[in-house]
């Protein structure tokens, strides 16, 4: 199997997810020829038919664009890989806030010349998506379960429930009913394992919505328990800028 791995916009963090699966990585290694790799080595070739192409982060840049035009011509199956791959992610977060022109001079200042960009977004606006992984970063489980789907010639498969029902069955006190958090566990898809409820922190939504994800609901609950709309939908978006609110829009 043919792959190619790489980021457009993102911190790298889900590429180097992969690599740190050290103890696997010899078994990964058998399943995979890994042709285009750019952040782990050197003499890349990206001229070639992929079997696989699993790529991180959002589309910004015409040069992010370029490249993802360029995989998904030479791929039988490409793999949206993280948040940011699938919604945006952090980069998008302050899409609907924000002027672009705005947040480029605050991170740029007054250059003369600023970096040809446009708002952030995730893969599908662009390409066609075969399959999905997210997380940010990914869990090390799900990337194994990837990479042994891609190589059965199948996808890997998505989590249909919660983050709530595995915070549950660590038996945790509940953050949102119980201690009156702001917590985005029932609405966000789980896989985590509730890695951030079980240690006392609130869920802060960074897998994106589970499927089905009631969140009018969960709209509701919130501002019930007296959080403000803007601070609901400030938390919101932070790994996914737009949501469905339904009626409550």
């Amino acid at each position: 199997m043919k792959v190619a791995i790489t980021g457009l916009t993102a911190c790298s963090g889900c590429q180097l997810t992969l690599l740190n699966c050290e103890d696997e990585l010899p078994e990964l290694l058998a399943l995979c020829e890994l042709v285009y790799f750019p952040l782990a080595e050197s003499g890349n070739v990206l001229d070639v038919q992929f079997d696989a192409a699993i790529v991180e982060g959002a589309v910004s840049t015409p040069k992010d664009l370029e490249l993802l035009f360029k995989l998904r011509n030479a791929s039988s199956v490409l793999v949206a890989y993280g948040t940011c791959a699938l919604f945006g992610g952090v980069a998008a977060m302050n899409n609907t806030t924000s002027a672009r022109t705005d947040l480029l001079h605050t991170v740029f200042g007054d250059a003369q010349k600023m970096p040809d960009s446009f708002a952030p977004a995730p893969l599908h606006n662009y390409v066609s998506v075969d399959a999905a992984v997210t997380g940010c970063p990914p869990e090390k489980q799900e990337i194994l379960e990837m990479v042994a789907a891609l190589a059965a010639g199948t996808t890997p498969p998505t989590r249909s429930y919660p983050v709530c029902t595995e915070c549950r069955s660590r038996e945790n006190l509940c953050l949102l009913l119980e201690k009156k958090e702001l917590c985005l566990g029932p609405v966000v898809q789980g896989g985590c394992n509730a890695r951030c409820p079980a240690t006392g922190i609130v869920c802060e939504g960074c897998r994106g919505p589970v499927r089905e994800a009631n969140v009018a609901q969960e709209l509701e609950l919130l501002l019930e328990r007296g959080f403000g709309r803007d601070e609901i939908e400030r938390r919101m978006s932070r790994f996914k800028p737009e949501w469905n609110y339904g009626q409550r829009r």
